[in-house]
Parts: structure tokens; sequence; C-alpha cells
């Protein structure tokens, strides 16, 4: 059978180049880098090379990178670190509905502990006013955490312009670019970013590996304490085969972006025009243009999108109802309820994630055999026939419909 992966957003194949660089690190260069014998000083030197090449990812420094376990990791860090070293100055965080749980649960977590916390609306497309975040700032504002890109339905945040909002006010400014990095250009310097979060999984590295970046000067409180690694700002011995892979998984994406945008943005394209001509009432989730290269995001009206799922994994192809932390759960995407998109839409949503392996025959492969799909589930909607004036003839069968 054919097998099509389109869930990129939920974790990226290794690349073979970050897997061969890794290698040596997992089986013989196996010292601890902070041992300051032979048997250390080549993963040192490994970490150090790395760290400067996903620096060059972010256009920082090197002193600014912290490697750690994931982007739940890096955005505990960045939100729990700044709220402690500014309790003195204020307790007011500002961010928005449809972060990812990672930021959404660490705020609502500080929201217990005596922070105020500011949940912005986005509209329809997904899209933030910048009023809203100018109108909710206070005296007491130590912090504002809004994502790069939406793990959901891709849409980009006007980052540089809220950049430029912070630093006139003063106010940390700490953003999840785990679905941007590697996908579009970033540059902490231009866009005024003080906090920057990134995954290895989601760039073609390995699980178990990630970085923040932290502006020079920026004072934060470590969440894990324990050794003096990481300049003191993350405690534990260093997963160095894993930092060896985000390294070269940074530089393969400094290498290779521009011409991966401008295919991906293509493939990307080629399903939505392909799939909209084809079936009715498809709704996009998203802006049309302001979103990441790979994602796409869609409702198909009155057919239900876990049955979609199960019906594209039986033709061998991978995609997800929504963000891979919630996938089994029959709650709506939070990020769609933000939105305003109705529950029945939320629940007939799809997205499609592209990677660097797709290809034109992937894409029409999947174009080719979702109609039919569909159009079986909607035959058995009451709602769809009333509307379409379509019969229910066709039985519902345990491979298409959820429990």
């Amino acid at each position: 059978m054919k097998r099509i992966y389109l869930d990129n957003n939920a974790t990226t194949p290794i690349h073979h180049e970050v897997l061969e660089e890794m290698l040596p690190y997992l089986r013989d260069e196996f010292g601890n880098p902070s041992s300051i014998h032979w048997a250390g000083r080549k993963p040192r030197k490994a970490i150090d090379d790395a760290r400067e090449k996903t620096a060059k990812l972010l256009n920082c420094d090197v002193s600014e990178i912290i490697f750690t376990s994931c982007g739940s990791e890096g955005d505990n860090l960045a939100i729990k670190g700044i709220a402690e070293s500014k309790r003195d100055k204020g307790n007011h965080i500002i961010t928005t509905k449809v972060e990812h749980p990672a930021v959404l649960s660490t705020c609502k977590y500080l929201a217990k502990t005596g922070y105020d916390v500011t949940f912005l609306d986005v509209d329809s497309q997904g899209m933030l006013d910048l009023n809203q975040i100018k109108k909710a700032i206070t005296s007491k504002t130590i912090l504002i955490t809004i994502m790069f890109a939406n793990n959901e339905t891709g849409v980009m945040f006007p980052i540089a312009e809220i950049g430029r909002i912070t630093k006139e006010r003063n106010i940390a400014f700490h953003t999840d670019a785990v679905h941007g990095a590697g996908k579009v250009p970033i540059d902490v310097k231009k866009m005024n970013i003080d906090l920057l979060t990134i995954s290895g999984h989601k760039l073609y590295a390995p699980k178990g590996v990630g970085a923040l970046y932290v502006k020079r000067g920026v004072r934060l409180v470590p969440v894990i304490h324990g050794g003096h690694q990481e300049r003191n700002r993350r405690g534990g011995t260093e997963n160095t085969a894993g930092i060896v892979a985000l390294g070269k998984a940074c530089e393969i994406a400094v290498r290779d972006m521009e011409a991966e945008i401008k295919q991906i943005t293509a493939l990307r394209d080629r399903l939505e025009k392909g799939l909209m001509e084809k079936i009715s009432h498809v709704r996009r989730n998203g802006h049309p243009t302001q979103r990441i290269p790979n994602t796409l995001n869609l409702s198909f009206e009155y057919a239900e999108g876990e049955s979609l799922l199960l019906n594209l994994d039986m033709k061998g192809i991978a995609a997800s109802s929504g963000s891979a932390c919630t996938s089994g759960t029959l709650e709506p995407s939070h990020v769609l309820v933000a939105m305003g998109v109705p529950l029945e839409a939320s629940h007939s949503s799809v997205r499609f994630s592209l990677g660097r392996g797709n290809t034109a025959e992937d894409i029409d492969y999947v174009i080719e055999a979702l109609p039919a799909m569909v159009e079986r589930m909607r035959s058995m909607s009451p709602l769809y026939s009333t509307i379409t004036g379509k019969g229910t003839d066709l039985k519902f069968s345990e491979s298409s419909c959820s429990h």
C-alpha cells in the first residue's frame, strides 16, 4: 500500500544527514561533555558547534542558546523563568487563546498562583489585532508570550510588530516558534524577540531535544535545578547526540529553506485547490496567505473528521485532526473554537502538514482518494441530505463513524 505522510506538524522524520551526524555520539563518543578528560572533550566541542549552528538559524549569539529536552520545556522555562524573575515588578502576562497547550497550561498554572493573565481573542481567520495587545498592556505587564505560527492552522502572527510594541514598553517578549523555525526566516534581532522556543523533532531532528533563545541581559530563573550546565540556566547532563542532531538540522534549514519554501508552498496550494475544486462545502480554517508554507487546515462540512482520518489511514495517508497533543479527545479544537468555527465544522476539520519528502504524486493521490471518502461520510448525514436533497442510502460501519 502506498504510504503518504502529511502530519509533519506532529513530528518529522529524521533527515538522513542529521542521523549520520548524531550516530557517533550514540556509539563511540560516549563521554560526558562536562568531563575534562579525553572522553569528554569531543562531545563538548560537538555541543559548542551545534550551539553555533542553532544560533545562526535565529541570528543570535551562541551564548544566547539554551539546549532543552523539547518545546514544552522551553516554553515553561521562558514563561515561568521570566514570571519569577520579574515578580517584584508586576504580575501581568498577556497571551492568546490559540497558543499551544505548553503555553496555555503554563499560563493557567501561573494564574492559579497569583499572576493575572490576559488571553487575547483572534478573528475568524485566526489573526491577531495588534490594538488588542496595546489595550491589554498595564503598568504591571511583565511578559507577552505569543506564538510565531499556529500548529493547527499555520497562521503566522505579526511577530516583528509585536516586538516593536514590547520594546517600546520595556516588556519581555517570548514566542513559541516551534512551528516557524526552519520553515520561514527568523531574525530575533530584527524582530525584537527576547525569548524564543524551538523543538528538534519539528525540523527533522529526533524527539527529546530543543532550544530556547534568551537575549543577553534577560534574567531567567531556572526551572530545572542541578548542575552548572547551560551557564547555570538548565541543570542536567546534556543530550549530546540530540544536540548534535538539532545543530545539523538547523544548518540544513539555513541551507535549504529558500528552495523548500517554494516547493512546499506549491504542493500545499496544489492540495488546497484540488480538494476545493473536487469537494463542495469545504471551509479553509486560517488565513489564505499569512501562514507557514506547509500547513493546510480544512473542514469538510457534514463529514466527521476522525472518521475521515481513519479512512485516509486505510489508504496509507497520514494526516491529523489538529494538534498532536490533543489527538484522541472528543473535545473540539480550542484553536478553531477561538476562531468562531461552528462546532460541526470544527469536528469535520483535517490538518494536512507537508514536509520535504512530499511530491506532486503524493498530493494528486490524496486529491483523487479523498472526495469519495467525504461523499460516503456525507451520505450518512441527515443534515447534508436535507440541504442537498441527496438520500442517505449507505449504512454505518465501524470504519466510518466515531465512538
